[in-house]
């Protein structure tokens, strides 16, 4: 059926359609059913979509269509397109059968991504998708082909400069804000570091929603490009360049059922390294009781990523770090940028912590690419960092990023939780203090978060502050006070 297209001021995350409800009579279209809609131009540019029904504002010879859909197909109010029911997508036959416990086919694992990305695929199939994955495993094949497939999906960043180099931790502790520093410490050094990331998954921030406090995330390639030869780096969320387009939907899910299957992280990970062009990778893989893994399945997932570093000739190094507490003092996009300033900034007093991983993973890379002699690359990475040049870098990569650096202020609810004894403190668990950010508003609140203000094996006196509990909101603050005197994450 030709429809004409209808805009309206209307954003709804994912590219979605209304029809008039004596319109999705005539097709035999119920509310949440799947359409196909083509244009009419020469190629045609054709997507599914989820349809919503509705009595007035749409007339029965239109569609309107959410801004995400109309950027997309590129539609103009009153072009003409062909609408028709779409049928059920075959790679639905094949996560079924993955849920069957069945291995997939190279040709296969492309369908699902195909159809992830051409949006034949609504949000609970792709949870489906992502289910099979974490429940069946994917076999060490399958996960290349479906590295390869999301590759394919996407754009490609092509920079003729320098060799590239690129640094990924796997997540799941909290404050652990390494990447800034170590950009800035390594195009300092000359290398080029063009950092894309995605945003938080399961903890309280990611690299880019700390960025976002201060400067623009989301660039076209040819912007991108622009800022990585006027600096050597970046630090820019990868969704917004249209390279792995069928990771960004996929973790978009995976967010909301709070699960990141192994094949999927190792997926994830290494079609966004290759998509840069990343010649140099280094793996950081924080382990412990309470961290996203414990030592045992970080040594597996080791084993893994090396083999992938070797099957796409890449020189790939992966090291094990310590994920048993939370790094630095601060929790949340803000706040953990404010640690990130006071490492970079000599006048400050810098978490010691979070300093030394930086410059422990700084090191590595300066050896992995001869700029450091083996075994000098953390006294290189001091060098950089100790004589300021390091924060002069990171200050370019705002600029370049239409950012600036200014005072950070916290949000404005805030609930100090003192000690009830005095003592030592044994546990502060990873998970917890993540769930207990994410109920403050993290990260979707920039300035919410949390301040700690001990780490284990520190003493503290009866009724000294342990940390405080910030949120743009006096019910979410409430919400996460309770889970605190319920949860108890950290144990004296």
């Amino acid at each position: 059926m030709e429809l004409k297209i209808k805009l309206l001021t209307w954003s709804a995350g994912l590219p979605v359609a209304m029809f008039n409800e004596k319109t999705a009579s005539k097709m035999g279209v119920h509310t949440k059913d799947r359409v196909s809609i083509k244009t009419l131009s020469n190629p045609p540019k054709e997507l599914s979509t989820i349809i919503d029904t509705i009595k007035g504002l749409v007339g029965e010879n239109e569609i309107a269509v959410s801004s995400e859909l109309k950027k997309i197909l590129n539609l103009k109010i009153g072009q003409k397109v062909d609408v028709e029911l779409a049928p059920t997508p075959k790679s639905m036959v094949f996560i079924k059968k993955k849920l069957n416990k069945k291995a997939l086919s190279e040709k296969e694992i492309n369908e699902i991504i195909k159809d992830i990305v051409n949006n034949s695929l609504s949000e609970p199939e792709i949870a489906l998708f992502i289910s099979a994955m974490y429940e069946q495993h994917m076999t060490m094949k399958e996960t290349i082909y479906l590295i390869k497939a999301i590759l394919k999906s996407g754009n490609k960043l092509t920079l003729n400069h320098k060799p590239i180099i690129d640094k990924h931790s796997i997540g799941g502790v909290a404050g652990n804000r390494t990447t800034p520093i170590i950009v800035s410490i390594c195009a300092t050094a000359g290398l080029m570091m063009p950092k894309t990331s995605s945003k938080a998954i399961t903890s309280a921030a990611g690299t880019v929603d700390v960025i976002e406090t201060i400067a623009d995330i989301e660039f076209s390639i040819k912007e991108l490009k622009k800022i990585v030869k006027k600096t050597d780096a970046c630090m820019v969320w990868g969704g917004a360049l249209g390279m792995v387009p069928a990771d960004s939907k996929i973790i978009k899910i995976e967010k909301i059922l709070k699960i990141d299957p192994e094949a999927q992280l190792l997926a994830s990970i290494m079609s966004k390294k290759l998509a840069v062009g990343s010649k140099y990778i280094l793996i950081d893989i924080p382990c412990g009781e309470t961290a996203k893994i414990n030592k045992s399945k970080a040594q597996g997932l080791k084993r893994k990523f090396e083999k992938l570093g070797k099957y796409f000739h890449k020189k790939l190094k992966v090291v094990l770090t310590d994920g048993s507490q939370p790094i630095g003092n601060g929790i949340g996009p803000a706040l953990e940028l404010v640690d990130v300033l006071k490492v970079l900034d000599l006048k400050e007093k810098s978490p010691k912590d979070l300093e030394k991983k930086s410059l422990f993973l700084a090191g590595e890379l300066l050896e992995m690419t001869s700029k450091a002699k083996k075994g000098k690359g953390i006294e290189m990475a001091k060098e950089i960092l100790y004589s300021g040049k390091a924060f002069k870098k990171f200050k370019q990569i705002i600029k370049a990023q239409n950012g600036q650096l200014k005072d950070i202020a916290p949000a404005k609810f805030k609930k100090n939780i003192l000690s009830k004894k005095s003592g030592k403190i044994y546990e502060i668990d990873n998970k917890k203090i993540n769930s207990l950010a994410r109920i403050a508003g993290c990260p979707v609140d920039k300035f919410s978060g949390l301040y700690l203000y001990f780490h284990v094996g520190d003493k503290v006196k009866k009724r000294e502050k342990l940390l405080t509990i910030y949120s743009e909101s006096r019910t979410r603050l409430k919400h996460a006070v309770e889970f605190y005197e319920k949860e108890k994450p950290v144990k004296m």
